[in-house]
């Protein structure tokens, strides 16, 4: 829906034989939707690897975090590993860089319903865009700036993370998914993260 709606092209795959060096080069950016568990063999790894050296964009949504808990540089290049989560529920979002492509449309204080991620690790590595407000829902564990969306240039590539993204109803609010195209078109080397 994102791509046919603002020109450009995408693709689908659950075959992770599929995931070579020669088939990801065709993409200026691969997005984990909602991926869980180890979803890549060594061999996949590898050409992963190769793609986002050369220079190629990551996005990943909300389980993404809860990808490939053995493969650390998996870790590092989606920025948190999720630990759990309390039930689905109404909570506040802050956002932290407000000229930033992936938030300057939010409001400064966005009420979100939302399943909200705990994370047992996070990287000192990421430009936070979004955190979540812990005193305004039940179940929060990563203390006054919990984050929920950041990016980062990593390995050679570009990174972009939200843990946004597990309702149904995200996926047709217009906030969430500009919030979610701006990340992609900068991981796709579309847009930089500052105007």
């Amino acid at each position: 829906m994102l791509g046919k709606q603002n020109g450009f092209d995408t693709d689908t795959i659950t075959d992770a034989g599929k995931f070579t060096y020669a088939n990801l080069k065709k993409y200026a950016a691969v997005i984990f939707l909602n991926t869980t568990g180890n979803v890549l063999d060594d061999v996949q790894q590898a050409a992963f690897q190769k793609y986002i050296r050369s220079g190629k964009g990551f996005v990943g949504v909300h389980a993404a975090t809860d990808t490939e808990f053995d493969w650390p540089w998996y870790g590092q290049l989606a920025g948190a590993y999720f630990s759990d989560h309390p039930k689905v529920q109404q909570a506040m979002l802050q956002v932290v860089e407000p000229v930033n492509v992936f938030t300057q449309h939010l409001p400064a204080q966005w009420t979100k319903t939302d399943e909200w991620y705990n994370f047992k690790w996070i990287s000192d590595k990421l430009h936070v865009v979004l955190t979540v407000e812990e005193s305004s829902y039940t179940g929060g564990k990563n203390g006054a700036k919990h984050p929920i969306s950041w990016y980062q240039e990593f390995d050679g590539g570009r990174a972009f993370t939200t843990a946004l993204g597990h309702t149904d109803e995200s996926y047709t609010d217009p906030l969430f998914l500009q919030h979610l195209l701006a990340g992609i078109k900068y991981a796709a080397g579309k847009y930089k993260a500052v105007n």
